[in-house]
């Protein structure tokens, strides 16, 4: 008896655990690489993130811009619990300035060294794929516009009778599903090539091709294995011979694990500062995301796009081609943000900027070049830091530079609101997700619950989700028919209908829009559906728990027949089962709160299958708390019980529903 009170305990604690860990306020913001979404910590009040006017630019010179960095750069790192970073900045052909910022490995008080010192660009390391097949376009080798199938040696299907283009791939717009399957990897034995990858782990297709943009590392990683086909070659070795080795970059690699040659120089990589580093990461998606490189190194390769593909006496592109790449290969509406060929092409102070930015788990970056003014910066975090702070730290940085550096011109005053508004901030408000998503697999749960809101506010404003990399509300201000702007800022939204569908295009954001919820899937629903099941589910068990003392011996059970008491077993243990389930979920999906996505892979398939099979016994449960609530009407319980099992019948069926509705029950694997 005194055993099984305790598991009743241990029950109850659980699932109120799970009240805590489902809540919408708990759910994770996946970062890194398959993350759609970042929160931060505010920012040091030194950086601003808000695009505002300077009085008069500062010179972008080495003095002035090595004053700013070091008032600058110390007391961000600190304030965020951040260990390191690396910063440079070119000009007209020249390292103008590259500095380290604390230490690449804390426990030893090393260093960080822009020339010597190794860092994770993350997603940045797609503009090496992307100049590689600009380089075979170049050469007649590849096509841009033809199907991505005649470059293989598998098919990627049609969707709706087109086909996926290279063009595609670039622009995000393949139409495919995201995916967090070994994406990532600590244990070398767990490792895959690109080629294992992109045949093992195929990506449903949600779109049409070239209609929706996603941002889809599958679609980077297959370029690199059409690279590697096509040339002949392992696509790192490629890379090296005809990117790294012509502009001199000689601590740059897309190798996994590093060659021992370099290990010495990889900085650690840290969540925080005050914690232990983190394992190396394998980044499955290689072409999308491997690569391991110095300031210095990248420096050169920001000159060699910044000259017409020239660094020295090298050459890595034709001027003809490198014009061609940093201009738009897809349309967008006027002052909204587009691709460019790979880099991400915007206006920013009034300036063309392309780029890239680039995220594993520990390590952060950004690479901007402004064309028309040959200058580029770039800049690596090798820590998330307290409450994700780099995340608004990298946003900032930028945004401060370009302030001090090329301010924007004066602003325009706001055109008077269509006469609209109002009828405008009704249509557009509603629950949306968005298009970067997973939504065949059980990872999909996540999506359902956490989900972005856009309000109409009494004057005809909007509120919207902030920008990335900034927490809670903007409010957007209708400046034409279903277009607003941010109130004290540029970014812009505009509500347009793509197959049907309500979507919202952010100005700041290229690679994926946001798509009005299905009513059934709407966030608020399921969260009330959810946490009012658990609710009962938990009360439920501790009533039984606490049922010994409330009924004083046996005087409660007076005059209850044994059909009843039986019936209430019955129930309870159907709680049991449902509250169990979920346990096993939220340990199973508890790895995403705590940023360890190395822990999805193909070795977690049996425990996956378990809790996918353990949904049967939920649906189970559900059957029999209907049958004990319809058979408590039948005999002689209270009113009291009878409600009461209707409750806890209702629980039950709605945990089905959130099951169902985040694809718990799907016995799809490949997530």
């Amino acid at each position: 008896m005194a055993q099984s009170g305790m598991s009743l305990r241990i029950c109850v604690a659980a699932a109120a655990a799970i009240v805590f860990a489902f809540s919408a306020e708990a759910l994770p913001r996946m970062t890194g690489p398959a993350a759609p979404t970042k929160v931060l910590a505010p920012t040091p009040s030194s950086i601003s993130p808000l695009p505002f006017a300077a009085q008069s630019p500062h010179a972008l010179e080495k003095a002035d811009l090595a004053a700013w960095l070091d008032g600058l750069l110390p007391y961000a790192l600190k304030n965020g619990d951040i260990a390191g970073a690396v910063v440079v900045v070119v000009k007209d052909g020249q390292v103008l300035l590259e500095k380290g910022y604390g230490y690449a490995n804390v426990a030893r008080k090393i260093p960080m060294d822009p020339a010597e010192t190794m860092v994770r660009p993350g997603s940045t390391s797609k503009l090496f794929t992307w100049t590689a097949v600009m380089q075979l376009v170049e050469q007649g080798k590849l096509d841009l516009d033809r199907d991505v199938n005649d470059y293989l040696d598998f098919r990627i299907p049609d969707k709706d009778g087109k086909a996926v283009t290279l063009r595609d791939l670039m622009n995000h717009r393949a139409g495919f599903e995201e995916g967090l399957k070994d994406l990532l990897a600590t244990d070398p034995q767990r490792h895959l090539s690109t080629e294992q990858y992109v045949k093992q782990h195929p990506r449903p297709e949600l779109f049409t091709p070239g209609d929706v943009p996603a941002y889809s590392n599958y679609g980077v990683a297959l370029a690199g294995y059409i690279v590697q086909r096509v040339s002949g070659q392992p696509f790192d070795s490629y890379v090296e011979q005809h990117i790294f080795q012509p502009l001199g970059m000689q601590h740059t690699t897309f190798e996994q694990p590093l060659p021992e040659r370099f290990r010495s120089a990889l900085s650690q990589g840290y969540i925080t500062a005050s914690t232990a580093p983190r394992p190396y990461e394998f980044v499955e998606t290689a072409p999308a995301g491997s690569a391991s490189t110095t300031a210095d190194d990248m420096a050169r390769f920001m000159i060699a796009h910044l000259q017409d593909g020239r660094f020295g006496d090298a050459r890595i592109l034709g001027a003809d081609t490198v014009k061609t790449m940093h201009s738009p290969s897809e349309s967008a509406l006027p002052g909204f943000g587009t691709m460019a060929h790979g880099f991400f092409y915007e206006t920013h102070n009034g300036r063309i900027a392309i780029g890239h930015g680039g995220d594993t788990v520990v390590f952060h970056t950004e690479l901007e070049l402004l064309p028309q003014e040959g200058v580029g910066i770039f800049y690596n975090f090798n820590s998330r830091g307290k409450d994700d702070a780099v995340y608004g730290l990298r946003e900032a940085l930028f945004n401060s530079f370009m302030n001090r550096y090329f301010p924007a011109p004066a602003a325009t005053p706001f055109p008077p609101a269509p006469a609209t508004a109002q009828q405008d901030a009704q249509e557009i408000a509603g629950a949306y997700q968005s298009s970067r998503r997973i939504e065949h697999s059980f990872l999909s749960f996540f999506y359902l619950l956490q989900q972005s809101a856009i309000t109409a506010n009494a004057d005809g404003t909007i509120a919207a989700p902030a920008a990335p990399g900034l927490e809670g509300n903007a409010t957007f201000q209708e400046v034409a028919p279903l277009l607003w702007r941010e109130v004290g800022g540029t970014r812009e939204l505009a509500l347009q209908y793509v197959d049907g569908v309500k979507t919202v295009i952010d100005s700041e954001d290229p690679t994926s829009v946001l798509q009005a919820v299905p009513s059934l899937k709407s966030g608020s629903l399921n969260v009330a559906v959810l946490l009012g099941s658990v609710a009962i589910l938990v009360w439920t068990l501790i009533l039984w728990a606490l049922s010994p003392l409330l009924r004083r011996g046996d005087r409660a059970q007076i005059g209850v027949s044994p059909e009843v008491r039986r019936l209430r077993l019955i129930a309870r243990i159907a709680v049991a089962v449902d509250v169990l389930y979920l346990v096993g979920w939220a340990m199973l999906m508890r790895p995403l709160l705590t940023n360890d996505f190395q822990v999805f892979s193909s070795h977690l398939d049996p425990i996956v299958r378990m809790m996918q099979l353990a949904g049967l016994l939920a649906v189970a449960a559900a059957i029999v708390g209907v049958w004990v609530a319809w058979r408590m009407f039948r005999t002689d319980s209270t009113w009291l019980s009878r409600i009461w099992n209707g409750a806890v019948a209702a629980s039950l069926i709605g945990i089905v529903w959130i099951a169902f509705m985040g694809n718990l029950l799907s016995f799809n694997l490949n997530y």
